[in-house]
């Protein structure tokens, strides 16, 4: 077995000194983006199981597509620095892994729009966080038209008025839920008291990414992507005792250390106007809650957009469902653009 090294390491020295000289001077940008744990930098020793080894999006004008993918086939030697160049895992066949495709084919097949072309406000909702963080990670190792650059720029981050629409939808599923803990734990319902801090902490975590102007990933990379954020050194301790925690006392307590840390951290943004960043008692019942409605109508105040200000808070395609089925297929999270409608 090949010593291990990270797959972005290994798709650039790939490019570089085989498939470049194959596509040759023909017009092209090439790139490690799309799936995979190695385009997100989380790839380790475990990954090279299943569906890991040299490989490179290459990008081609559509007339060229044929032929480069042609040259690259027949030009591919049997290894790379010991790892073989046709691999395959589960139903998908043994084959090699330089895709090459038109720029905008492949955005189509991705994100169900090509970005060149513009983003409307319901394509922005309706394209996954995951997709998103895949065309913009990763590591782009020729573009010389600067395509490739150009698309990613547009896709770095949310327009100003959806991502304080976003906002107010995360904001709102925390008011929906946070005094729930302290209402199961009171009738004895452990289980489920555990089981509402438990999803508030996921939603607290991505709150964070929304805070940060970062993309979220899906669920396996969730907290690897959460510790290089800017706030996981302090909220990850008490979002840990949250999940620990074996009496409602203590999960309280540690869910009001995250919380009003939130919300100090959306105050420091200046994004909206001051928000008390205090918890209070929720209604006249003994439950400690941010009251987290507030943050909603600060968000709101400042969209301008009437028609995302028309809209039910229900927020993009991640915020509305966690299925993979539905957030893998374009034609399926395309679909929703109806549901906003």
């Amino acid at each position: 077995m090949a010593e291990f090294v990270p797959g972005l390491d290994l798709a650039r020295a790939y490019y570089g000194e085989v498939v470049a000289p194959l596509v040759g001077e023909r017009r092209h940008s090439a790139a490690l983006i799309g799936w995979g744990s190695d385009v997100l930098g989380f790839d380790t020793e475990r990954s090279t199981d299943h569906g890991w080894g040299p490989r490179v999006k290459v990008f081609v004008g559509a007339s060229a597509v044929d032929d480069v993918r042609l040259a690259v086939e027949h030009g591919l030697p049997d290894e790379f620095r010991g790892w073989p160049t046709r691999f395959g895992w589960d139903a998908v066949p043994v084959t090699s892994h330089v895709e090459v495709a038109e720029l905008g084919a492949w955005l189509e097949a991705r994100i169900g729009f090509d970005p060149r072309r513009g983003v409307s406000t319901g394509q922005w909702l309706c394209a996954p966080q995951q997709r998103l963080l895949e065309v913009t990670a990763g590591a782009v190792f020729h573009d010389p038209d600067g395509e490739l650059d150009t698309v990613r720029r547009v896709l770095a981050w949310y327009p100003h008025d959806i991502w304080l629409w976003l906002l107010a939808c995360q904001w709102r599923r925390l008011d929906q839920e946070e005094p729930f803990v302290g209402r199961t734990a009171e009738v004895g319902d452990e289980l489920g008291s555990r089981v509402v801090a438990a999803r508030l902490v996921r939603d607290l975590v991505r709150l964070a990414f929304l805070l940060e102007r970062r993309y979220a990933p899906y669920s396996k990379w969730l907290g690897s992507a959460f510790a290089q954020l800017e706030a996981a050194d302090v909220l990850g301790p008490p979002l840990t005792d949250v999940l620990a925690a074996r009496s409602y006392d203590e999960r309280e307590a540690a869910l009001v250390v995250a919380v009003e840390e939130l919300a100090r951290r959306h105050n420091a943004l200046g994004i909206t106007g001051p928000v008390d960043a205090t918890v209070r008692l929720f209604h006249s019942r003994p439950f400690r809650v941010l009251g987290s409605s507030r943050f909603v109508e600060a968000c709101l105040e400042r969209v301008r957009d009437p028609w995302l200000r028309s809209l039910p808070l229900v927020g993009g395609v991640d915020q509305i469902s966690d299925s993979t089925d539905l957030l893998e297929d374009p034609r399926a999270f395309g679909a929703l653009a109806a549901l906003y409608a």
